[in-house]
């Protein structure tokens, strides 16, 4: 069977798997057996063509490659052990979660002792992006396993990119979510100093986005969250950002590096937490800097 055919599992159908878990739906000519705790979420892919499924083995039992969207590595580890007790040699999990690096090896390793593949495949850009299908993947795995999921992968992504064996993927997700981190706190303090400069934060925009200072966080963060102080719940809240900056951290120390901006950042996304508007999304850290 080639894996254009492969029946395919999701579990994990939030924010972000909801949209990647409906292109895969879509666009795959195979069964798509879908899980979730939230029953609305797997009525939402089920409308669009997914099979329900009763529990996390029921996906294990039936799904030749599985899909992962998770909050985090506990999650990771749990759903994968219940995946190994019931899926058959040869079933490959492919986890597009963000998690430690350090957890995406140990769960390679204990999958592997049941002869199931694994591949963590993290994703960037925005919720937009999942629904369009437009996210950056980056992915740690073998080449052998990476040329398997590339074209499945390619449903939900416009750019996938293989950085390295297992683990790897996780390493460039990590530095590109805390170089957005950095960069939306360092928007917060500027954007407040030209408000009260007389200089209106679309001007701002505007200007930077002709000058070096452009960004990515600048045109999507800076112009449709910070200047309008719109920040939506049931999007990525600071929580989120303190968990990424947490595994960032311990990954630059275990590699002797003192990440002192990553450090900083991470204080404005637990002021966030602290003063009640962890909830929101997390450039809502402006917030912090306009009222002092």
């Amino acid at each position: 069977m080639s894996e254009q055919a492969s029946v395919l599992g999701f579990i994990g159908l939030g924010v972000m798997g909801g949209g990647m878990c409906r292109n895969v739906v879509k666009k795959h000519n195979a069964p798509v057996h879908v899980f979730d705790m939230v029953a609305d979420a797997v009525a939402a892919q089920v409308a669009s063509g997914a099979i329900a499924a009763s529990a996390v083995a029921d996906v294990a039992k039936r799904a030749e490659i599985i899909f992962l969207s998770l909050p985090g590595g506990k999650q990771v580890a749990a759903v994968c052990d219940e995946i190994a007790q019931h899926a058959r040699p040869g079933t490959i999990v492919v986890d597009l979660s963000t998690t430690a690096v350090a957890d995406a090896r140990v769960v390679a390793a204990k999958l592997a002792e049941f002869s199931i593949g694994f591949a963590d495949a993290p994703v960037a850009r925005t919720r937009q992006a999942a629904i369009d299908g437009t996210l950056s993947i980056m992915v740690g795995a073998s080449e052998d396993l990476f040329a398997r999921i590339a074209p499945l992968l390619g449903y939900m992504g416009s750019d996938v990119t293989l950085c390295g064996e297992v683990g790897c993927g996780q390493v460039v997700k990590l530095i590109n979510n805390t170089l957005l981190f950095e960069q939306v706190a360092a928007i917060a303090e500027m954007m407040v100093v030209a408000e009260r400069a007389g200089v209106t934060a679309e001007k701002l925009i505007e200007a930077v986005g002709l000058g070096s200072g452009n960004s990515f966080a600048l045109q999507n963060h800076g112009k449709k969250a910070m200047a309008p102080r719109e920040f939506p719940e049931k999007a990525f809240p600071s929580h989120y950002a303190l968990k990424d900056l947490g595994y960032t951290l311990d990954l630059a120390a275990q590699m002797g590096v003192d990440a002192r901006l990553g450090k900083l950042a991470a204080t404005y996304y637990q002021a966030a937490v602290d003063a009640g508007i962890g909830a929101k999304y997390f450039p809502a850290i402006i917030e912090l800097v306009d009222r002092k």
